[in-house]
């Protein structure tokens, strides 16, 4: 029985880990998409680097990434730049690959 419970608090732990490491690959993905869009949209530095923290916010609104790009494609139209949406989902996959390769370089 012991073993069992063992097996369960591993399970858990590496759920927590797994859980833990895709929150840091996704608020790192933010940033660099910030970075991108902030250059597309004109931003100045401090401006980006705010962006990032909105984009970080607006991934916990929902499960997914349309939140983060609904948020983009709505300040784009705001600001009266044209953004396609299928290179933003693009963009956004190619950063969180590379967010979660840096991570596991680092663990």
């Amino acid at each position: 029985m012991a073993s069992m419970k063992d097996r369960e608090k591993a399970f858990e732990t590496k759920f927590a880990h797994d859980a833990e490491m895709n929150f840091k690959a996704e608020a790192r993905r933010n940033r660099l998409l910030a970075e991108w869009v902030g250059g597309k949209l004109g931003m100045s530095d401090a401006e980006t680097t705010a962006y990032s923290g909105t984009l970080i916010a607006a991934d916990m609104q929902e499960a997914g990434d349309d939140d983060v790009i609904d948020k983009i494609m709505a300040d784009a139209t705001e600001r009266n730049v044209t953004l396609d949406r299928e290179e933003l989902k693009a963009k956004s996959a190619e950063f969180l690959t590379e967010t979660r390769a840096k991570l596991m370089d680092e663990a």
